[in-house]
């Protein structure tokens, strides 16, 4: 997203449940605060992982001083069920596990690649990394056939498992793959991300990930009579919930 350059990006406290959320930059740099009192700025090659568990609240937000462009991913991550009602938690890595397969520039978020395993806290078998081609290059990738996996293209273009791929784009791959064919122009810059499919019915609204619609009317409420903390530092009032309609809450597998 661009910045104009005056306020920039200003997202107020907001609650989650059942989930984590992976936030990883190109470009730019945002401020974290949660209700667990965490303070923290994250810029391009740092990790911020917030584990959302049993509920926290959290705002985000460009400094004062900020760059004029801000590119990045934030990921949700579901938390199986033995796990999605664990103590809240917030990480920041700001020194993550690199290297090279081949030509391609390797940074392991969470879970392993290769030879190379970040310290980031995870619940089920997963990966996360950042692939960079600081030439053009044609690679293949060892993938674990029991995790499901999509590669999305930030910047640049290639050709992964023979399908070309524009900026913004995510290609699926099934179970089942034990490698896959990456071909890319110079200064590209790929996501790989993977993981053991859950097979759990999950409901996904708004900030929360839940497995009843019961459970998202009562994260609604718990929000609206703060259970889920204060968030200090910000500027602004929280963010109220859109209306409720559980009958129109999307179940997904």
């Amino acid at each position: 997203m661009s910045v104009d350059g005056m306020r920039g990006m200003a997202v107020p406290p907001h609650p989650h449940i059942g989930l984590q959320t992976v936030t990883w930059l190109f470009a730019g740099n945002v401020l974290h605060r949660d209700s667990l009192g965490s303070e923290q700025m994250i810029r391009p090659g740092q990790l911020n992982l917030m584990t959302a568990g049993r509920g926290i609240a959290h705002s985000e937000e460009s400094p004062a001083e900020h760059d004029p462009l801000l590119h990045g991913v934030q990921l949700w991550v579901a938390l199986p069920e033995q796990s999605r009602y664990v103590e809240p938690g917030f990480e920041h890595h700001g020194d993550l596990p690199s290297g090279r397969i081949g030509g391609l520039a390797v940074t392991v978020l969470t879970g392993s690649l290769s030879d190379l395993r970040s310290p980031a806290t995870t619940f089920t078998g997963i990966v996360g990394a950042e692939l960079a081609a600081p030439r053009d290059v044609a690679e293949r990738i060892t993938l674990q056939p029991s995790f499901e996996h999509a590669v999305v293209l930030t910047v640049g273009s290639a050709c992964v498992a023979e399908t070309d791929l524009a900026a913004g784009s995510l290609l699926y791959l099934p179970p089942g793959r034990d490698e896959v064919a990456i071909t890319a122009r110079e200064g590209t810059v790929l996501m790989l991300l993977g993981g053991i499919p859950l097979a759990e019915p999950l409901l996904m609204w708004w900030n929360f990930v839940a497995r009843t619609p019961n459970e998202i009317a009562s994260a609604v409420e718990g929000w609206r009579e703060g259970v889920f903390g204060r968030v200090g530092g910000y500027a602004g009032k929280p963010l109220d919930p859109p209306p409720l309609d559980v009958s129109r809450l999307i179940r997904r597998t």
